[in-house]
């Protein structure tokens, strides 16, 4: 897709404070656990916006915070990303936020989403004529599924003809992705997440998921596994893609976020799907190996890490 200048992204979804407890020793349930607390300005399509800027892309997103510290934070961060902001800030209102502790490997053991603000808020804010005029604008649209169905589907009517990229989010909100599954240019996700649009359990396979996704109507979707095989496919074909091995994983909160950032950045660019993904699992990589949603990174260490990143293979 060649272009005078670097293509431009409009998205909407959720921009908050991050606040992660990760335990320093073997993980207990329901006792004490020492570690260290971090926070950052987080939020899936934040997130993987803040990685497609540093892959090349413009960038323009929506969302809503409140008049607090914490919204001062977040607004600073869309300045310092580079991204302009067209949020909406509500005066009375807590910003929203997500709480997770991790055990000692960086996984998720809990977590909590306070975020009834973007539920109540931004179905609204997409009424508004300034939205219209950025998303014709745009060269592509992005959402996730912190936006209720009816505002992913008022998202969808937006965008018309444009690619619209979309997060999962969870498997309990990737079910209101379901009347815009036809809609999307691609939809990323993880294995829980397909599950819960499909109905498949856990000895699904790939071909399994990728027969069962077509069937609801997505047309391209990268569905990740952790170190397992993910599974990616379009009109192009189906493809599978080993992610490579990570020694020292740091903390896996904004992998997928950093998947779905780079490899939109290089479909935007008019990479195929197989490519654009192996820039997604570098960029994937790249994160887990820091304490930071949004690592920072030269064009050197991303090929660097690209260089190890395997060739797609295309499922039978």
């Amino acid at each position: 897709m060649p272009q005078d200048k670097n293509p431009l992204l409009f998205a909407v979804g959720g921009a908050h404070m991050d606040r992660r407890g990760q335990s320093s020793v073997p993980f207990i349930p329901g006792a004490s656990n020492p570690g260290i607390m971090r926070e950052e300005p987080g939020g899936g399509v934040f997130n993987a916006l803040r990685l497609a800027v540093r892959r090349g892309v413009q960038a323009e997103m929506l969302s809503v915070r409140g008049g607090d510290r914490v919204g001062d934070v977040i607004s600073a961060a869309f300045e310092a990303a580079g991204i302009k902001d067209s949020s909406a800030v509500f005066i009375d209102r807590a910003t929203p936020s997500y709480t997770a502790i991790l055990d000692e490997h960086g996984d998720v053991v809990a977590a909590i989403a306070d975020m009834a603000l973007y539920e109540l808020a931004l179905p609204r804010q997409l009424r508004r004529r300034k939205v219209r005029d950025s998303i014709e604008a745009a060269d592509a649209v992005f959402g996730d599924a912190n936006l209720p169905s009816e505002a992913l589907q008022r998202l969808a009517e937006l965008a018309g003809d444009k690619p619209l990229y979309a997060l999962a989010i969870s498997p309990a909100k990737a079910v209101r992705l379901r009347p815009v599954l036809g809609n999307l240019g691609c939809l990323f996700l993880n294995r829980r997440e397909a599950f819960a649009l499909t109905g498949l359990g856990a000895d699904a396979s790939l071909r399994d998921l990728h027969k069962a996704l077509r069937a609801e109507g997505l047309h391209a979707a990268i569905v990740s596994n952790g170190g397992e095989a993910a599974l990616a496919y379009s009109d192009e074909g189906a493809f599978s893609l080993l992610p490579p091995e990570i020694d020292g994983i740091a903390d896996v909160t904004g992998a997928g976020d950093a998947l779905a950032g780079a490899t939109i950045a290089a479909l935007m660019r008019g990479a195929a799907l197989q490519d654009a993904v192996r820039e997604g699992f570098a960029a994937s990589a790249l994160t887990l190996k820091t304490h930071s949603a949004t690592p920072i990174f030269t064009s050197k260490i991303f090929d660097a890490v690209l260089a190890t990143i395997p060739t797609a293979t295309r499922l039978a």
